[in-house]
């Protein structure tokens, strides 16, 4: 949902070029392949080293039970991770199975760059353990471009500690409140700060969260960018009102560097103590558990903040595993997704990814229902404070539109543009895209 940084497109020849270094940098030759061995290469976008070394073992154990396939992982650092995909992409070459996100699964499959699984999933028993949201995603418009691997939803992580020293009794519930505990906290001489401000790549997705907070009420479940008049949750006065708070958010209660912070940073922000609170998905869980500065007792989560009339929008966004178009194998390709996306393999990479499960089983594990968990499970029983919508996140423009609000959000954030001309900018966009102008 809100951290992951959106692709950037490159031309076609710089592709082509980026590409061929890449595959000659990476890439096993031929002398290295066993005789009658597939080799499968397999492209992961959101890096982290935790992340990578659990992908590695899962890949070994796939090995181990599918003698004859081996599977090179390639992990390019995060910020640059998109761009050399779509070269991978875009070259025909150099890569079998691929990390697809909400965000890209729709640029990928306008641009025929990936491969329609459906036929070969039909009759895989795997499907019937998905819960209906992870089984909506595999199948969405009669395709599957991608098995999803997890949901991302929004929490709010904060310093225990910090928020009772500031004189408060417990995490905030709302936007108001989350302001003025930041406000209280923020001690820039003893290098604190109240809030893990995010800026940089992604900058849009967090204002976007307070501003669907702000007009819930009004909001379109099924497409959270309209209004249920069929304008644009940009064109809302509430909207105004949500920017003005969230730009005081930025100038009062958040490190100046923050300006140019995306997740690496903001994240980093909060597990070396330097802030006190974060709007993250819960993979993040796992990365403040490593911490070395913040011990368990001094962190915890909290619901996502709620608008003024006390509801929350709770956009679930989604990632997953799918196959190049191009690839030569695509059959054990595929099996390789299965395998990921299903039983063990599958409950691993929830838990120690930190991720909203894809299985049904996953209910009745305590994993998920203690710590801090708990917020998850609390928004999960409160869908009528924690409304579940679906944000249009699989466009052809989704690339477009994440550097646009990415780069207006900058403008906001250094006094180039005011709340309503932005909002007023974001409304003109999409009512033109929805349009087809």
């Amino acid at each position: 949902m809100s951290h992951r940084p959106r692709m950037m497109f490159a031309s076609l020849a710089a592709a082509a070029t980026a590409a061929a270094l890449l595959l000659s940098a990476c890439g096993p030759g031929p002398a290295e392949k066993a005789q009658g061995e597939v080799r499968l290469q397999m492209v992961e976008s959101l890096t982290n080293p935790t992340r990578t070394a659990l992908l590695k073992k899962l890949i070994a154990d796939f090995e181990a039970k599918n003698s004859g396939i081996k599977v090179q992982l390639i992990s390019p650092p995060t910020n640059q991770a998109d761009q050399k995909i779509q070269q991978m992409l875009q070259s025909g070459k150099g890569v079998d199975v691929l990390e697809v996100r909400d965000t890209t699964v729709g640029p990928f499959s306008t641009n025929k760059w990936i491969y329609d699984m459906a036929p070969d999933l039909k009759g895989w028993d795997g499907l019937d353990a998905l819960t209906p949201n992870a089984l909506k995603v595999t199948q969405q418009g009669g395709h599957s471009y991608m098995v999803p691997y997890g949901f991302y939803g929004l929490s709010l992580f904060y310093r225990k500690d910090l928020v009772q020293q500031a004189g408060f009794s417990g995490p905030p519930k709302s936007w108001s409140e989350l302001v003025e505990q930041a406000k209280k906290i923020n001690n820039p001489k003893k290098n604190v700060y109240g809030y893990s401000f995010r800026g940089g790549l992604g900058a849009g997705g967090n204002a976007i969260a307070v501003i669907s907070g702000y007009v819930i009420d009004d909001i379109n479940k099924d497409n959270a960018f309209k209004l249920t008049d069929g304008k644009t949750i940009f064109s809302s006065p509430k909207a105004v009102d949500a920017l003005n708070l969230y730009l005081d958010l930025f100038k009062n209660a958040a490190p100046p560097s923050s300006v140019s912070w995306g997740y690496p940073e903001m994240v980093q922000g909060f597990t070396s103590g330097t802030t006190g609170f974060l709007l993250q998905d819960p993979e993040v869980i796992a990365t403040v558990k490593q911490s070395k500065t913040i011990k368990e007792d001094q962190w915890g989560t909290a619901p996502l903040p709620v608008g003024p009339t006390g509801k929350a929008a709770q956009p679930l966004a989604n990632a997953g595993w799918g196959v190049a178009a191009g690839s030569e194998h695509k059959k054990e390709a595929v099996e390789l997704v299965k395998f990921l996306t299903s039983g063990d393999a599958a409950m691993t990479f929830s838990k120690e990814n930190s991720l909203v499960p894809i299985l049904k089983s996953a209910a009745d594990d305590p994993f998920f229902k203690d710590g801090p968990w708990a917020s998850y499970v609390a928004m999960n029983q409160s869908p009528d404070t924690y409304i579940v919508v679906t944000q249009p996140r699989g466009v052809a423009w989704s690339t477009e539109w994440g550097n646009k609000s990415d780069a207006d959000v900058q403008k906001l954030i250094t006094g180039k543009a005011q709340p309503a001309e932005i909002l007023k900018s974001w409304d003109e966009f999409w009512t033109a895209k929805w349009a087809g102008k």
